[in-house]
């Protein structure tokens, strides 16, 4: 169903600030028009009811309740046909909360509810989107540019909403930070939780604030010329409150199977596809967000032509044109054949990139357990191949998953491959979600900093990184009953043995049902304004500054497959970024408590230098050197 974008645009005799100019603002609607949920029914320009459709297709009778601001409650049977139920309801307006009764009996919220702020047992809420009105300036920004900040809104800031992450921004832009992305929104059971469980993907979390607030935060984002992404589950749904089972059980496959649950039939009715496409689409256009990571893409199951995956980016690319929308996947298989240049059809811009942080993760900590073995031993020349390469598995066979993985990434762009030293999973699912700066000493920490902020791909910093936090994040859900049992029983079994956790018995590991789990999770913001905390962040600053300045405006102009890593010893290197004007980007980095053997002359001074120097050729302990080779350089 093609996407029909409202837009409506007025001077408001204001101007902002965007990068580094300023803009006189106009304004803009945007509202995403799907076959599911309510959508309004106007005659004249004017808003005399609204339809609403649910595809129930094991139901024989659906009716729609109403309740007005009065609490008026009506009821209105639906007709069906194809499987979908619908009824118009003259007279209904935004606010109005409503539901489906099936069978005369459960009560259940709409799938594609725009507002759920009662939960997800609760009625849904009408919604105006044209009401929200964007500056329609924005024009986005290329991805060669990103540099990403990962935050939970819920553990960002004391307030835990859109409108206590917003006022954090500024800070953010000034820091070097040019995309904000945002961990998943789509409303699920409890007050706190990571969200990747959430049952009703189209309804923003409501704890966080509403639609509009979650609008806010955004053109917010936006005014200081930062993107905004979002993180979107498309391979399961949340173990509470998902009531498609009861009369859309072709939601979920027989075939397949997630870690968390039944996996979505992509490959049966056409409905499911659509239900999650239009999700994709509905983010962003109708709130205008910047791009969007595809949970764990691995355990998506669809062996249609083209599969789900590839039909999703071809939808959007060909459906939104105003700006430069990001498609970003997280994908253990390593499936390079997913991946391509910016914006390309049918591909995604890049893909996170966990073999540079479990080889990054290797070198600094030394562990070896789990998915880490895959590693020791021989960490260092994996990662430099990924900073050459983007994969360090390209085929080549895991001990861990005990086959095969990845495929070849030397013909993709370096851009392809987001890098990070610590995002929610690496940190929260250790059983005390310590992160890295105390775990190892600070001079090893920057030096491996040093390496993914001055480098090709775009970085990605979980929140608190760039002040050195120590706040744990850990993880936390808001389960009640059986279900709070069985998540604190597995953890338990995961971690009791786990070495970060010896000497401590199981009784006494985090609860991720208890309150406590996620009020220790939330940053403290005080220990920014701490010596040490000025100081993290002056080194993020600088180190992003020198980025911008050195490294993105070469980005596009790197030569896919003509980098080359060279070791000098056991514990140095030198990679060499040849770019198409002739010109080159380098890093030499000595990654051990020893100086270096000597390196030859680069004959070029170093744009970025980390740790201590030492003269004649050789390399400091835990020391980093950035360059720039030009053609007459040589």
């Amino acid at each position: 169903m093609k996407t029909d974008v409202m837009k409506a645009a007025i001077d408001d005799r204001g101007s902002g600030s965007h990068g580094s100019g300023t803009f006189r603002r106009r304004h803009s609607s945007f509202a995403h028009t799907m076959p599911f949920g309510p959508e309004p029914v106007v005659e004249d320009g004017r808003r005399i009811a609204y339809r609403f459709r649910l595809w129930a297709p094991a139901e024989k009778h659906v009716e729609v309740y109403v309740v007005d601001e009065s609490g008026t409650r009506s009821v209105h049977p639906c007709t069906k046909a194809d499987g979908w139920h619908s009824c118009t309801v003259a007279g209904a307006r935004p606010g109005d909360r409503y539901g489906f009764c099936l069978d005369h009996q459960l009560e259940v919220p709409d799938p594609a509810s725009r507002f759920n702020p009662d939960g997800v047992h609760g009625p849904s809420e009408l919604v105006d989107p044209e009401r929200f009105r964007w500056d329609s300036d924005w024009r986005g920004r290329p991805w060669e540019e990103a540099v990403i900040y990962e935050l939970h809104v819920g553990a960002f800031t004391p307030e835990g909403t859109y409108a206590g992450a917003a006022t954090r921004l500024e800070g953010l832009a000034a820091l070097g930070v040019t995309a904000i992305e945002l961990m998943p929104l789509a409303e699920f059971a409890g007050r706190r939780g990571w969200g990747y469980d959430g049952v009703l993907p189209f309804a923003p979390k409501a704890e966080y604030g509403t639609p509009d607030e979650l609008k806010r935060f955004v053109q917010a984002a936006h005014r200081l010329g930062l993107m905004v992404l979002l993180d979107v589950v498309y391979n399961h749904f949340g173990p509470e409150g998902n009531y498609l089972h009861v009369y859309a059980p072709q939601f979920f496959s027989a075939r397949y199977e997630t870690p968390w649950g039944a996996a979505i039939d992509y490959e049966t009715a056409a409905p499911v596809r659509e239900f999650f496409i239009h999700n994709a689409l509905y983010w962003l256009e109708e709130y205008r967000f910047d791009g969007l990571r595809i949970d764990a893409a691995h355990c998506i199951f669809d062996s249609s032509s083209p599969d789900i995956l590839t039909e999703l980016s071809t939808r959007v690319r060909e459906q939104i044109h105003d700006r430069p929308v990001h498609l970003i996947l997280e994908n253990v298989a390593n499936s390079a054949n997913r991946l391509g240049r910016p914006g390309q059809a049918g591909r995604y811009d890049a893909q996170w990139n966990d073999d540079f942080h479990h080889a990054a993760h290797v070198l600094l900590t030394g562990e070896h357990e789990g998915y880490y073995a895959d590693y020791a031993g021989r960490a260092l020349h994996q990662f430099v191949r990924c900073l050459c390469e983007g994969f360090a598995f390209q085929g080549d066979s895991s001990v861990f998953h005990g086959a095969e993985r990845g495929e070849p990434s030397t013909g993709l762009p370096l851009s392809a491959f987001v890098n990070y030293l610590q995002n929610h999973d690496q940190v929260g699912n250790r059983a005390f979600g310590e992160r890295l700066v105390t775990l190892v000493e600070a001079r090893r920490l920057r030096a491996l900093i040093a390496i993914q902020l001055l480098t090709p791909s775009p970085p990605l910093i979980f929140m608190g990184e760039e002040a050195g936090a120590t706040t744990p994040f850990r993880y936390f859900c808001d389960y009640q009953g059986e279900l709070a049992v069985a998540i604190r029983e597995g953890r338990r079994r995961e971690f009791g043995v786990a070495p970060q956790t010896v000497g401590q018995p199981p009784a006494e590991l985090p609860d991720p049902a208890a309150e406590e789990a996620f009020r220790r999770s939330k940053l403290d913001w005080a220990a920014y304004d701490g010596a040490e905390g000025k100081d993290w962040q002056d080194f993020y600053q600088r180190l992003l500054s020198l980025r911008q300045r050195f490294v993105t405006p070469r980005i596009p102009l790197v030569v896919p497959g003509r980098c080359r890593g060279d070791f000098v010893g056991p514990h140095a290197f030198e990679v060499r970024w040849a770019c198409a004007d002739g010109s080159a980007l380098a890093l030499r980095a000595n990654l051990a408590n020893a100086p270096s053997p000597q390196l030859p002359d680069p004959h070029v001074a170093p744009f970025a230098a980390v740790g201590p120097d030492i003269e004649c050729g050789h390399l400091g302990p835990w020391c980093v050197r950035a360059y720039v080779w030009e053609p007459s350089d040589g």
